[in-house]
């Protein structure tokens, strides 16, 4: 297996907190940022996607912070999908300075939502594999 899928991201003034470190929401953004480009990676646009009638769905998400981020920053932003067989599945995510300090963990819980039933798929990893040209990522 190469390197893991991640992209560069440069922390801006406007996501900063009182304190000046990076706000706490933004940490979402930036894992759904890299999510959605990895996806965009495997070949599945995210308008493909919702085509299909089906939407990624978070049931559960973790941050582990490990190290303050501040304004210029540079960091990059990992994703892995660990499928477990079932309707869910879960995805890992590293924030790490560019040296390779890790600044942040998160972990979620997610699957795909069927937009007409409303009710999760059954195999999400076939589901997208399908839909990939570069299937081979989401392994």
């Amino acid at each position: 297996m190469g390197e893991p899928f991640a992209v560069p991201v440069t922390v801006r003034g406007y996501e900063l907190d009182t304190q000046g470190h990076l706000n706490q929401a933004v940490y979402i953004q930036y894992a759904e940022y890299a999510r959605w480009e990895f996806l965009r990676a495997a070949g599945i646009s995210q308008e493909e996607l919702l085509g299909t009638g089906v939407g990624p769905v978070a049931l559960e998400t973790t941050i582990r912070y490990q190290r303050e981020l501040r304004g210029g920053d540079e960091v990059t932003v990992s994703c892995a999908f660990e499928w477990t067989g079932g309707k869910t599945f879960r995805i890992v995510q590293e924030i790490l300075m560019l040296d390779g300090t890790p600044a942040a963990q998160i972990t979620a819980l997610c699957g795909l939502l069927d937009l007409r039933e409303r009710r999760l798929v059954a195999d999400p990893a076939q589901r997208l594999r399908v839909l990939a040209s570069s299937p081979a990522l989401l392994e």
